[in-house]
């Protein structure tokens, strides 16, 4: 793992425009384990010029060629896998196994998905006296999040590439060593020169220049409603498309008859994955009244079992918060619970370690729908659990919020939970556990974004529609 000093631009890593730069640490432990450049307007104006000068070019690639130039790009990420997850757990604090299972693993998934795809997507099609052609939208401003940070990079960038766009990347500035290492794999792979380009910074700076930039034809970007929702606001006036993924503040809802244990099992273990630091981690448990001491005791036994501890050991089942800022903010949320009167029975805003930003994963029950707990996003292993009267008032309560991005349902067989699951507000659900699917779309209703993410849907937020009349 080796922190760059300058840029990659132009299929070449440059200096930085300025000195100024931004120190990585390892939440874990709080060491400084390297430093990048802060970007500015002028890496960002360099990195956009690059990419529209690839454009045209990669944009005329046929593709099947871009097909393959992904397909390799796939390989190097296969080849360092292990120093994909090293990275992401030295930056993030994501448990190691957890970092090469999910970290690594899903966007080689992905990019493998997207390699299929821009080989066998149909770019044009005939209707009538009309030929309609999917075009590439142009170059895109990709602004990705810690929480996943090669995943949000790949599940952008991929589908831009398949799409035949060109990309300026800036990350998160929690873990841009993880983007660069990305770098290095696209240079490995052999891209032409500007059709992927790197800044890394902080986003006020990079990040709002980059999105703000006249010659960005697409803004993809992820993270919070409040940033989103600017970067929404600034896109429209200047009539440049956005895709947005946002928040979450997902539902995991056990109908009567649902494998109770199983159910309340996974769905802790959902809460505990990556500190609970998941846009669609499923925050807010709905049980019945008639079992929802049962669920209160099982979940308290669950979190209870799931230590909080080094990173790189193996015992460990989640890692720290990705910074001080965060600790504090989920510490504030369990303060906030505790204040409006949810009964804490696991876990606690106490720091479990001396040292790093960690969080033991934390259950409250007796919560109710008003409760900020149970209506703002966390980002943390924090669990509410909701009591419900019937399969009405559960509804009411998962649609309860301003957000809907993910969610899950139980029953005791998959059709009674298929549909419940299709009237919930939200994007994306799982019936009884269903397994993550990388062809499948992501993305939310109402304030947790427009867009989507993933397989083909993913890659037609990249083409814009032109007909020929014959």
């Amino acid at each position: 793992m080796k922190a760059h000093d300058g840029m990659y631009i132009g299929g070449e890593w440059r200096p930085a425009a300025g000195t100024d730069t931004i120190a990585v640490l390892n939440p874990a432990d709080e060491q400084v384990i390297g430093h990048v450049p802060a970007g500015t307007a002028e890496d960002v104006e360099a990195a956009v010029r690059a990419a529209r000068t690839a454009f045209r070019g990669w944009a005329a690639t046929p593709p099947a060629e871009r097909a393959a130039r992904i397909a390799a790009l796939r390989d190097v990420l296969v080849a360092r896998k292990a120093e994909i997850a090293e990275t992401v757990t030295a930056e993030l604090g994501a448990p190691l196994g957890f970092a090469e299972m999910v970290h690594a693993g899903a966007p080689i998934a992905v990019a493998s998905s997207y390699a299929d795809l821009a080989a066998t997507y149909a770019f044009e099609e005939r209707i009538g006296n009309s030929t309609v052609y999917l075009e590439p939208v142009g170059v895109v401003a990709a602004i990705t999040p810690w929480n996943y940070p090669l995943h949000q990079v790949v599940a952008k960038v991929a589908p831009a590439l398949a799409a035949g766009c060109t990309v300026v990347l800036k990350p998160s500035e929690d873990t841009p060593l993880t983007a660069q290492l990305f770098a290095e794999a696209v240079h490995e792979a052999g891209l032409p020169a500007g059709v992927f380009n790197l800044v890394t910074g902080t986003g006020p700076v990079a990040g709002q220049a980059l999105a703000a930039h006249p010659d960005v034809d697409l803004v993809s970007f992820t993270g919070s409603t409040a940033v989103g929702r600017a970067i929404g606001a600034a896109a429209g006036g200047a009539v440049k498309r956005v895709a947005l993924e946002l928040g979450g503040k997902s539902a995991n809802v056990i109908l009567p008859g649902a494998d109770l244990p199983k159910a309340v099992g996974l769905g802790v273990s959902h809460v505990v994955n990556n500190s609970g630091q998941s846009c669609n981690a499923l925050t807010r448990m709905l049980v019945h009244r008639d079992q929802y001491e049962e669920a209160v005791a099982l979940a308290a036994e669950a979190a209870g079992k799931a230590r909080a501890g080094d990173p790189r050991d193996p015992a460990s089942r989640l890692g720290p918060l990705v910074n001080a800022r965060q600790l504090e903010r989920v510490r504030g949320y369990i303060a906030k619970g505790v204040e409006e009167g949810a009964r804490l029975v696991a876990g606690g805003a106490e720091a479990p370690h001396d040292k790093g930003y960690y969080v033991a994963p934390t259950v409250f029950a007796d919560v109710t729908p008003e409760m900020t707990i149970a209506q703002e996003e966390i980002f943390g292993p924090v669990l509410a659990i909701l009591p419900y009267e019937d399969e009405e008032h559960a509804l009411e309560i998962a649609n309860g919020t301003s957000y809907g991005l993910g969610g899950a349902v139980w029953a005791a067989d998959a059709e009674t939970a298929a549909a419940f699951a299709r009237r919930m507000d939200t994007g994306q659900v799982d019936i009884n556990g269903g397994r993550f699917n990388p062809l499948a779309p992501f993305g939310g209703f109402k304030q947790s974004g427009v867009g989507r993410e993933l397989g083909p849907h993913g890659l037609t937020e990249y083409l814009q529609t032109k007909s020929l009349q014959f």
